[in-house]
Parts: C-alpha cells; sequence; structure tokens
C-alpha cells in the first residue's frame, strides 16, 4: 500500500496497539461512532490478525477499507465512515 494513506485526514485514531484479537475490531467498531459519515477512521494495531478483520469488517457493514500502512511493530489501519 501506497504511503500516500499517511496525509490523509484522519477525524479519529484508535490506538489498539498491545491487545490481541478481537480488541482492535471491538475498538475500531466503538471509534468508528466517533467519525463523521465520510470522514477516515486510523487504527493503530500490533495484531496481525486485525489486517483481515478490519477490511472483512468494513465492507460488511458498508465502510470503505482504504488500507494499511506498515510502522515498526505495528500496523495503521484506514477506513472511510460510509454511514
Amino acid at each position: 500500500m501506497s504511503n500516500d494513506l499517511t496525509k490523509l485526514d484522519v477525524a479519529k485514531t484508535v490506538d489498539a496497539r498491545g491487545t490481541a484479537c478481537p480488541g482492535p475490531l471491538l475498538e475500531a467498531k466503538r471509534g468508528i461512532t466517533a467519525a463523521p459519515v465520510g470522514s477516515v477512521m486510523e487504527v493503530l494495531t500490533s495484531d496481525k490478525g486485525t489486517l483481515e478483520d478490519i477490511p472483512l469488517w468494513s465492507k460488511k457493514v458498508g465502510h470503505e477499507y482504504l488500507g494499511d500502512v506498515e510502522e515498526a511493530g505495528f500496523w495503521r489501519l484506514f477506513v472511510r465512515r460510509g454511514k
């Protein structure tokens, strides 16, 4: 994925580093409600499983998964709120 993602205007950041599945997904579900429709939420996670969970959840509930960026020891995932 492109580092252009890091230039996105993020409305809400959810820091779920250090929590294991399903923690990051649950925190993302709670966090998305704080992001206005059409805005971007960023999820920080150290759990590799989240790289599968967040895109599947996003598609299922009508949000747009924009991609992820790997940092030192964690990932940044970006989701645009759909509704």
